[in-house]
């Protein structure tokens, strides 16, 4: 372990703060990390725990030749904190890499609590220091006084869109006669997901009380700007009635094993924690009033007696306008002491932030022991995310997860499906030598 040394404070202790937190104190850094709950929660956060995931226990696939795959093998490489706790974690999930969302910040909060060099503050600030290093890792839902010091600091208005949760359900209350359990692809009666066949005339019938299910209505200061990651299914179902059977109810890869057909539609149902006692509804993010969910997706066969021990919600997510105020170091133009990590910086995702909280840790580290900062190659996941965000036109600009379309183009044209192997190869080599220049 390096000498300690004092200097950096972290407001936010969520995956970007954490993993902030986490690479600054590998570099020997004295870190102070404030975390405002269990004095004030947010609207979506629950749990006194750190690194509290909020939207859902999926953190997208595993395979290293998907762009996200890739983001997460870097982090994994750099000594990734919440690499380790997602690991460590894991429940079945298919191709998709989810994980027990109680496990996964229980071990966060116990790693990052007994850190010699980290400090865990449990108090809310309202006011970003100006005489010190710090980064800002206050998430979608910073709350109004820090983000109104924050704008004040900027000079930049916010920009915001609405994150909305899916709704778990207990398994108990699952009708296992209905559902059928089998992978997109998979053999039939094996994988890690349920499934909810649909025919088409409970298909239309669902759609319209989707459209007509009474929703919650907006504030006066709030306006209907989605991600379209992570669109409310009403919101899908409002684009055409066969645009959820193209999205999360497309029946593509599985076969019903009592008919031996592929169902019109499909509702996925996914693990949630590692008992197997909770289930996620997959892409069913919803701003249907409570009991309208209920009643709606009651409609769906194997739901009939669902018992939700958690409903769909929406928040709004703020972030900054990050090309007209970010550098490529995630530093502010305007204070170069205040750095900005995870979904406040402009990314979108779970692991996406902790990749912006990874890089703003290391930065601040160098930063306060009187090293230069270093940017990643714009070949790397993380390279590619810091471009998009910092260079991007400011005008439209919306955040995004990271997808290899945000990289540098191949030097050689490649057939589809040999491009993902070739951006992570690449990308791998240009991220293995840059750790090498970073290492604590």
């Amino acid at each position: 372990m390096n000498k300690k040394i004092e200097g950096l404070t972290i407001i936010g202790a969520g995956l970007a703060g954490c993993e902030a937190a986490w690479q600054a104190a590998r570099r020997g850094i004295h870190v102070r990390l404030y975390e405002m709950k269990p004095k004030r929660f947010s609207p979506a956060h629950k749990m006194e725990s750190l690194a509290e995931l909020v939207c859902s226990n999926s953190l997208r696939s595993s395979s290293v030749e998907s762009a996200i795959g890739l983001l997460k093998e870097e982090l994994r490489r750099g000594g990734s904190l919440i690499m380790e706790a997602a690991d460590a974690t894991r429940v079945p999930a298919g191709k998709a890499h989810a994980v027990d969302r109680e496990f996964f910040s229980r071990h966060v909060t116990q790693r990052v609590s007994q850190h010699p060099n980290i400090e865990i503050v449990r108090q809310e600030i309202t006011r970003i220091p100006r005489d010190c290093t710090v980064i800002i890792a206050t998430g979608p839902l910073t709350s109004e006084a820090l983000a109104q010091d924050l704008k004040s600091l900027i000079g930049e208005e916010f920009m915001a869109f609405y994150d909305a949760i899916a709704p778990i359900i207990s398994a108990d209350s699952i009708n296992r006669k209905t559902v059928f359990r089998q992978s997109r692809y998979g053999p039939q009666g094996e994988g890690d997901y349920l499934n909810c066949p649909m025919d088409e005339d409970l298909y239309e019938k669902f759609v319209k009380e989707l459209l007509e299910g009474e929703k919650v209505p907006l504030h006066d200061f709030e306006s209907p700007r989605y991600f379209e990651g992570c669109l409310p299914v009403e919101i899908m179902a409002e684009r055409g009635k066969e645009t959820l059977r193209y999205g999360p109810m497309k029946p593509v890869g599985l076969t019903d094993p009592r008919t031996g057909q592929q169902p019109w539609a499909v509702v996925q149902l996914r693990p949630e924690n590692r008992e197997g006692t909770l289930y996620n509804m997959v892409g069913f993010q919803t701003k249907l009033k409570w009991q309208e969910q209920k009643r709606i997706f009651r409609m769906i066969p194997g739901l009939e007696n669902a018992e939700f021990v958690r409903l769909g919600s929406i928040h709004r997510n703020t972030f900054v306008c990050a090309p007209r105020v970010l550098g490529p170091l995630l530093s502010l133009q305007r204070l170069p002491s205040c750095f900005l990590a995870g979904q406040i910086s402009g990314v979108e995702g779970y692991i996406e932030s902790t990749a912006m909280g990874f890089l703003a840790g290391i930065n601040a580290a160098s930063k306060i022991r009187g090293k230069t900062p270093l940017a990643p190659p714009a070949e790397t996941a993380h390279g590619a995310l810091i471009n998009h965000i910092t260079k991007a036109g400011p005008k439209n600009f919306q955040p995004m997860n990271v997808n290899f379309g945000l990289f540098p183009r191949l030097e050689k044209r490649l057939p589809k499906r040999m491009r993902g192997e070739a951006y992570s190869k690449r990308a791998l080599e240009a991220w293995d030598a840059f750790l090498e220049r970073i290492k604590p």
